[in-house]
């Protein structure tokens, strides 16, 4: 449990302590209403160290990274980024960020600049 909580902090890199529980986040958030857990709620549950659960909620998904909770945050503490670190970890846990070398070839496309396949292997075949 402390691993993946390291884990989090560490790929995030910001301090979820700063937070003063405001809400301004999550006022601005559109996707608000999909959410089982709301911006705040999240940097509070990783701050308490209950990453699990928020690993099992479907909210992980369905932040939409536009940062607008980043823009409202009066402590800079970044709360997409924090919904992005958990999302990040459990995706890793389950081992679905794996690139394998034999997929490549299937992904070849002439509009897809050799970069992205480059990039995408770099970061899934960790």
């Amino acid at each position: 449990m402390s691993n993946i909580k390291d884990a989090v902090l560490n790929s995030y890199g910001k301090n979820v302590r700063k937070c003063m529980k405001c809400g301004k986040c999550s006022a601005t958030c559109p996707s608000y209403d999909e959410m089982e857990y709301h911006p705040h709620q999240f940097v509070s549950m990783v701050e308490k160290g209950d990453i699990e659960t928020l690993m099992k909620s479907e909210s992980i998904f369905k932040c939409l990274t536009c940062y607008a909770c980043v823009e409202r945050c009066p402590r800079n503490v970044e709360p997409a980024r924090v919904i992005e670190a958990v999302r990040f970890a459990q995706l890793r846990k389950q081992g679905n960020n794996h690139l394998i070398p034999d997929m490549i070839p299937d992904m070849l496309d002439e509009d897809l600049p050799q970069q992205a396949i480059v990039t995408a292997f770099r970061k899934y075949a960790k």
